[in-house]
């Protein structure tokens, strides 16, 4: 293994499928950089819980933010918080000839790890800054800041990336030799990210300019 590889353990070995894992730290980078929404999984009370939440990755660290409300926010304080955080792409839905072999084509990340509340004013102002900056890039220098009052509301914490895999499906569809010569479709259907045109709010002044980074010709608008 490479040496800018991650560390391969037990969480992050499949059980399925091995052959598509990597731990590659630019692929892992890569795919995390490209998204912006993450599943958050811990145990509350005894049971699983997954929810849906922001993020952003700052060197070897994912940032989220929530409510300071939010039960697994509150539950990063010290000692912290067993987590498990992924993300993933869909790049194509892979139609087979038969039910059984349809799949789909993917790149995601699994996070494995100990979530901590990041309590440094100038590390939180970092990563609020980082999160806003994750989902549309430019934005964070283009709106006003939070206030004492809303940075008091806001909990942020930060997950290292150490025990980290991704795991990828491309090509096309498996059939089985039996199967190549029914007549029905095979392929794929590719899937990308678009955005549509910006609409501005309806009291939004007419004088203030759609900014360069939501043009259509802006990065913000190319699939990712």
């Amino acid at each position: 293994m490479a040496s800018t590889d991650y560390q391969a353990t037990e969480r992050t070995i499949p059980t399925r499928s091995r052959e598509r894992a990597s731990y590659d730290r630019e692929l892992v980078h890569s795919i995390l950089d490209q998204g912006y929404l993450c599943h958050l999984g811990f145990v509350r009370e005894g049971a699983p819980v997954v929810l849906p939440t922001l993020y952003a990755r700052v060197g070897e660290h994912l940032y989220l933010h929530g409510s300071t409300g939010s039960r697994p926010l509150r539950g990063a304080a010290d000692p912290g918080l067993p987590v498990c955080a992924t993300v993933t792409h869909v790049d194509g839905l892979v139609l087979a000839r038969s039910a059984f072999h349809h799949s789909i084509n993917y790149r995601s990340v699994v996070v494995h790890g100990t979530a901590h509340q990041v309590t440094d004013p100038a590390e939180r102002a970092l990563a609020l800054d980082a999160i806003v900056e994750q989902v549309v890039p430019g934005r964070s220098a283009d709106s006003r800041r939070a206030n004492a009052r809303e940075l008091a509301a806001t909990a942020v914490i930060r997950l290292d990336l150490d025990e980290v895999s991704a795991k990828l499906r491309t090509g096309g569809p498996a059939d089985d030799p039996e199967d190549l010569e029914l007549p029905y479709w095979s392929g794929v259907l590719p899937v990308g990210r678009a955005y549509g045109s910006p609409e501005p709010a309806g009291d939004l002044d007419p004088a203030v300019a759609l900014p360069a980074y939501l043009s259509t010709g802006s990065d913000q608008f190319r699939v990712r």
